[in-house]
This record gives structure tokens, C-alpha cells and sequence, in this order.
């Protein structure tokens, strides 16, 4: 039988995965991961996950009052552009922090870091890699806003342009250097207590990751909002930013899989950043209408849940096949049907069953972090009981359509020897923000007609024409 060649990027998958070991032929051949294979159920993948799914939902509870509080703050109100960024800003700690946390998580689950030499090897060039994505896609999303502003007819501030640059740059490079950190402790600690790391690690990035970053966007901002005088102030930020990069790369070289990242994964996260853009220009446009009452409470929540649980499902998917398969070939298991949202949720696979316990979840973890922002925010967010249930609805059809196509993306993705944990999460958290803040959007516009009778107009409508 002749062997089939692989590809380079195959090779090197193999190379940082171990798994050119098994010949093809056993390797196709292989069971999935079922019972006898993995010790995993739904009441173990349960048990594990909504622990830190709550603490996850707190943290987004966190974010979402305090981008309420921060919306009046000077800097946000006299910087429109601001607004627009928090989405994909915070989109991208998330992308770069549930990606760092889902390649460790497959570093640990298939012993990479059980060697304390390896292990340094690998988390400094991870750490590295994130500093540099962190510095140049935060400088991005910044223009990306100001593009955005422009085409939504606002005009252009060159020293705010410095100061939104500057700060998008600073609060993306410290948020990676603190929220990796502590990744990095957590899929080793996790490794060390025998805990499967996908069912934790991003879970937990999600709920600091937001918190952490849009604080240090309101104080960062603030910071150079009131020495925007200072004539050198933001260009000698963003320069000595660009100054550190080159040793970062050198650092991130001695990892192979991530020069390859460096190299060929750019383009994930920054049309993940450009979708979130999209997210971020409606909640810029919501949030000045007074029938979104209580949209910036809301959006990291609804966002953040959508992108928390469909990182868990694509990690863990990653790792399975990581285990079970080679770069290029599904195994035979995959291979029967394409997917369709019964085979997601409904045949009797282990990635079926975490699909149908992340869906378990979506609606008690909305009505613990909406009952928590009620509390302590009752006078500004809708509590009437269409409302919640106008809601509820919005989390399960987001949640549904991110679970069905992470087990699409991350299947298209391996058939083309890429590694999933780079290339599927950036995307679908980014799509996460963007049906997160659309849906949550027409939660307010159908709540504003069923209470009214009218159906209330689009924050994103043109304006009238003079009559």
C-alpha cells in the first residue's frame, strides 16, 4: 500500500503533538474515546466545568457593572471610539488567553510539560508569542475603531487617536503578561492534581480575562486622556512596545509550533478582532439609547458566557483529536457523517455529551449572573419577566449555533492539518461577540414592542432627513 506523504505543516503538527508514532493504518483504525478509552462522563465533564463556569459568570457579572460605571466616565464619554474598542479589546484578551490556555491544556494532557526543561520551553515561548500578538493586534483593533468611527460619520482627533492607541496597545501587552502567568499556573496545577485542564483553564481566563482588561482600559485611558498634552507621552509608548517585540520573537523562536504560529496565525485572530469590531460599533451605537437600559451591564455576559463555553467545547474537541488522529486524516469516527446539530448534541460521543452539558448549563448560569446584576444594579437593567425570558432565549440560540460550529470549524480545520486551538477559537469567539451583542440587541427591541406596542427604532437607523 502506498504511503500517503504529508504535508510540512502535518509534519510539524506530529513533530509538536507526538502523535507521529502510531502508523496511519492504527491510528484510523482506533475506537473513539468512549468509556473504555476515557474515564470521562457527563457527570465528571459536569462536575468539573460549572465550577469554574460560575466563577467565570462573576467575573463577567464584574466586567459588565463596571463598563456600566466606566460608560460615564469622561474619557468614555468625550472618546466615542473608546466604546467601540472594549469589544474587541476585550475579545482579544480573550482569543489570545483561551488559546494560550487550550494549546498548554493539550501540552499537558499529552505530557509535554511533564519535563521540567520541556515545560520552560514551552510556556516562555508561549508567554513570548502572547506579548507579541497582544502588542501588535491591540494597536490593530485600535485603528479598526477609528475606522470604524469615521464610516459611522464621526470625525478624527489626532491626539485622540494617540491616546486610543496607546492605550489599546499598554492594556492589551500588561493584561497578557498578567492573565498568561496565570494560566500558565493553572494547567500545571491542574496537570499535577489530575484534573483535565480544558474543562478549567479557559473557563477561568474568561472570568479574569474580561474583568482585568476592561479595568485596565478605564484607568490606562484615563491616564492619557488627562496628559493628552504631553506631545510625547503615546508615540513613546507605542515605540518602546514596538522596541520589545523583536526580543519576544526571539524568545517564542525556540518552540517550533509557535514560530508556525508567528509565522501563519495571524490572520485568525485578526479577523476575529475585525468581526468583534462589528459587536463593538452596536454597543457603541446601543448605549446612548435610552431603550437599551442596562446594555452595557449585559453584553460582557451574554458575550463572554457564548465565548467561555464554546472555548471549553473547541479545546476539548482539539485535544481528542490530538490523541485519536493525524494532522490531515479525521479518524474513522468523524469521518461516518459530517456534523449536524443532532450528531452535536445528540449521538452518544464524549464530545456530544460536553456539548449537551455546556447547553445544560446556559440557562441557570444567565439566571445566577442575572439575578447577581439585578441586585446590584436594579435600577438599571429591565427586570420584567419578558425581558428575562427574551433573554434566556437570545443565550440558548447563541450557545446552540457557537457548540454546532465548533464541531464543524474544528473538523475543517484538522482535515487541513492546522492545529484547531489557534485557528477555530479566535474565530468562533469573535462570531460569540458579534451574535452576543446583536442578540442581546433585539432582546431590547422586542421587549420595547411587546411593553409598548411599538416597535422601537434602531439605534443604527440613519437619521431623519430634514423635513
Amino acid at each position: 500500500m502506498e504511503t500517503r506523504q504529508r504535508r510540512p505543516e502535518e509534519l510539524g503538527l506530529l513533530q509538536a503533538f507526538g502523535t507521529g508514532s502510531r502508523p496511519d493504518s492504527q491510528r484510523a483504525a482506533s475506537t473513539p474515546p468512549g468509556p473504555e478509552l476515557s474515564r470521562e462522563t457527563a457527570w465528571s465533564i459536569g462536575s468539573q466545568v460549572t465550577l469554574p463556569f460560575l466563577f467565570a459568570g462573576l467575573g463577567l457579572s464584574g466586567a459588565g457593572i463596571l463598563l456600566h460605571y466606566f460608560q460615564h466616565w469622561p474619557v468614555f464619554t468625550e472618546m466615542k471610539d473608546l466604546l467601540t474598542l472594549v469589544p474587541p479589546l476585550v475579545g482579544l484578551k480573550g482569543n489570545l488567553e483561551m488559546t494560550l490556555a487550550s494549546r498548554l491544556s493539550t501540552a499537558a494532557n499529552t505530557g509535554q510539560i511533564d519535563d521540567p526543561r520541556e515545560q520552560y520551553r514551552v510556556v516562555s515561548s508561549n508567554l513570548a508569542l502572547v506579548q507579541v500578538q497582544a502588542a501588535v493586534v491591540g494597536l490593530l483593533a485600535a485603528v479598526a475603531a477609528l475606522l470604524l468611527g469615521l464610516a459611522s460619520g464621526q470625525g478624527l482627533d489626532v491626539v485622540e487617536a494617540q491616546v486610543l492607541c496607546a492605550s489599546s496597545v499598554l492594556t492589551a501587552s500588561l493584561a497578557a503578561c498578567a492573565l498568561g502567568t496565570l494560566m500558565v499556573c493553572i494547567v500545571v496545577g491542574a496537570r499535577k492534581l489530575g484534573v483535565n485542564p480544558d474543562n478549567i483553564a479557559t473557563p477561568i481566563a474568561a472570568s479574569l480575562g474580561d474583568l482585568i482588561t476592561l479595568s485596565l482600559l478605564a484607568v490606562v485611558s484615563s491616564f492619557f486622556y488627562r496628559h493628552r498634552d504631553s506631545q510625547y507621552l503615546t508615540p513613546l509608548v507605542c515605540v518602546g512596545f514596538a522596541a520589545l517585540t523583536p526580543a519576544c520573537v526571539l524568545i517564542a523562536k525556540q518552540n517550533p509550533p509557535v514560530v508556525r504560529i508567528l509565522k501563519f496565525g495571524w490572520f485568525p485572530i485578526v479577523l476575529a478582532m475585525l468581526v468583534s469590531s462589528l459587536g463593538g460599533l452596536i454597543l457603541n451605537k446601543t448605549l446612548s439609547q435610552p431603550q437599551f437600559r442596562g446594555m452595557a451591564v449585559f453584553a460582557p455576559i451574554m458575550c463572554g458566557v457564548g465565548g467561555n463555553l464554546v472555548a471549553i467545547q473547541t479545546s476539548r474537541i482539539s485535544t481528542h483529536l490530538h490523541l485519536w488522529g493525524t494532522p490531515g486524516v479525521l479518524p474513522l469516527w468523524m469521518k461516518k457523517c459530517w456534523p449536524s446539530p443532532c450528531s452535536t448534541f445528540c449521538s452518544s460521543e464524549i464530545n456530544a455529551t460536553s456539548a449537551r452539558v455546556l447547553l445544560v448549563l446556559v440557562v441557570p448560569g444567565h439566571l445566577a449572573f442575572f439575578s447577581i446584576v439585578s441586585l446590584l444594579e436594579s435600577q438599571s437593567v429591565p427586570s420584567e419577566r419578558t425581558f428575562v425570558l427574551l433573554y434566556l432565549l437570545a443565550g440558548l440560540v447563541q450557545v446552540t449555533v457557537l457548540l454546532h460550529l465548533a464541531d464543524v470549524a474544528v473538523r475543517l480545520v484538522w482535515r487541513r492539518a492546522l492545529d484547531p486551538d489557534d485557528h477555530c477559537i479566535p474565530y468562533l469567539t469573535g462570531l460569540g461577540d458579534l451574535l452576543g451583542t446583536g442578540l442581546l440587541a433585539l432582546c431590547f427591541l422586542a421587549h420595547g414592542l411587546l411593553r409598548t406596542g411599538v416597535w422601537p427604532s434602531s439605534p443604527l437607523d440613519p437619521a431623519p432627513g430634514p423635513s
